[in-house]
């Protein structure tokens, strides 16, 4: 449907999907299911420890939907499955109107899907946070958002009033899109993927999927004038693909792969795009590959020109084309307006103005309409909402994660030398091997020796950008 369905055929999709789903419905449903999940959560002696894990998730999911009626969950597929297309043509044409009904039936469903639990949260919000992210809640990230708040925001404005100029007059450089599908092909097989078990298509909102680890599916979206922008795209996706690919077989023939939560997804693709992308040994090593495979339009650019242009920092209006400094107040945006719509605190009608509200006070940016405002992302056309912050708490354990990785080897040095075999491995032994078994509390104290410390994060942007900008 996202990458290559003809644009009348994608509602037809949907109702195809919908009819899946009942038949889903139906399986998960029947009296059969419910005793054996039950049982083997109630008594799961003999059962190793991947496949309690599997019966774990099955259980969670059971209690979850148990009490949804097959007609609401008809309707709800049905909702879920039509909003991607009125999303889609709402961005296109400019005019939240278009989507504004389908957003609407989309978060009355979250709240009466919610509502009919035996057990849930205390808000509505903090009940999808949890699902998200187990352990999840507004009140833990409240406080993560103020930790980043105070610190972020006065680093990004003397970026902004004491920065050092930096040269980008080559940014914007127009590269023929098949030299672009050629840097991203050349990217995704440096991040150590297997090329044999992995698509490239495009798609307007990038993604990545897979129907296990020999069939992973990256998409992208090329701009003949935003050579670089592809770049950090096809090094984001392409850490989704490498989880994707390289869980242990175990959890594959059990049932239990993708069970990570979506911040530790998160986490790898923004290492690969940011902690490995945008450092200075990333950029030196690939600087040469840039200039070959643009035809030769950066041969003036200087490898450290390059690594300060990548690096800029500056309030912007697009989230996925946000420097590292100031993306999180992009997600602070989302996050708050999502609490807010979700548990009932604001209606749909108020989001666009409230949006340019925000991005005026968090970023001092001017929206000048909903296509770069608030239908930028295609996350609010699905029931998926408390997703945003993953982001946020993806950079944070992906900072804590690489502060212990250089505590085994020469992290940079191997960067610089293109020896990216080293991270992945490194990844696969210590992160990608127990993310499906583990809540995410479990999963960063087995990786780092302790649980989420956003200072490692903090301290990173602030040595980085002090240095990079030459702030006193």
């Amino acid at each position: 449907m996202e990458c290559c369905a003809p644009e009348e055929g994608i509602e037809k999709a949907g109702e195809d999907m919908a009819i899946l789903g009942r038949r889903l419905y139906q399986m998960t449903h029947s009296k059969t299911f419910e005793r054996l999940v039950c049982e083997l959560h109630a008594d799961s002696e003999g059962l190793t420890p991947v496949q309690k894990k599997t019966v774990e998730h099955l259980y969670d999911d059971y209690a979850k939907f148990k009490n949804i009626s097959a007609k609401l969950d008809y309707e709800m597929d049905l909702a879920n499955n039509k909003a991607y297309g009125a999303w889609l043509k709402a961005k296109k044409e400019n005019d939240f109107s278009l989507f504004r009904d389908s957003l609407a039936d989309l978060i009355r469903y979250t709240r009466i899907a919610v509502g009919l639990r035996d057990e849930k949260k205390a808000t509505v919000y903090d009940t999808c946070l949890d699902d998200i992210e187990k352990g999840g809640s507004i009140e833990q990230l409240d406080a993560f958002f103020a930790a980043l708040k105070a610190r972020i925001v006065p680093l990004l404005e003397r970026v902004v009033k004491e920065g050092k100029p930096i040269r980008e007059d080559f940014m914007s450089r127009p590269v023929p899109i098949p030299r672009q599908e050629a840097m991203s092909r050349y990217l995704l097989e440096l991040e150590g993927l297997r090329p044999g078990a992995l698509v490239l298509m495009t798609t307007e909102h990038p993604f990545t999927d897979n129907f296990g680890p020999h069939d992973v599916r990256v998409t992208t979206h090329y701009h003949e004038d935003s050579f670089i922008s592809n770049v950090f795209t096809t090094l984001h996706e392409g850490g989704h693909a490498l989880f994707m690919q390289n869980e242990p077989q175990e959890i594959h023939d059990e049932h239990c792969a993708d069970n990570m939560s979506n911040a530790m997804h998160e986490t790898i693709s923004r290492f690969y795009e940011n902690l490995i992308g945008r450092s200075e040994a990333f950029v030196s090593y690939v600087a040469p590959k840039i200039r070959e495979l643009s035809g030769g339009i950066f041969d003036d650019v200087s490898d450290r020109e390059l690594y300060e242009a990548v690096n800029v920092a500056r309030p912007s209006l697009i989230r996925t084309e946000a420097d590292e400094l100031s993306y999180c107040l992009h997600i602070m945006v989302r996050y708050e307006l999502e609490k807010a719509f979700i548990n009932g605190e604001i209606t749909v009608d108020e989001i666009p103005a409230l949006w340019n509200v925000k991005y005026r006070e968090y970023l001092g940016i001017e929206v000048p309409d909903d296509a770069r405002g608030c239908l930028q992302d295609v996350h609010w056309s699905g029931i998926a909402y408390g997703y945003f912050p993953s982001y946020a708490l993806g950079n944070a354990y992906g900072a804590q994660i690489l502060h212990t990785m250089k505590k085994d080897f020469d992290v940079d040095a191997a960067v610089r030398a293109g020896e990216l075999g080293k991270v992945r491995d490194w990844l696969i032994g210590h992160v990608f091997s127990i993310a499906s078994i583990s809540t995410p509390d479990e999963w960063i104290r087995a990786i780092t020796g302790e649980s989420l410390n956003v200072d490692y994060f903090l301290d990173y942007l602030e040595d980085k950008f002090t240095r990079l900008y030459e702030l006193k």
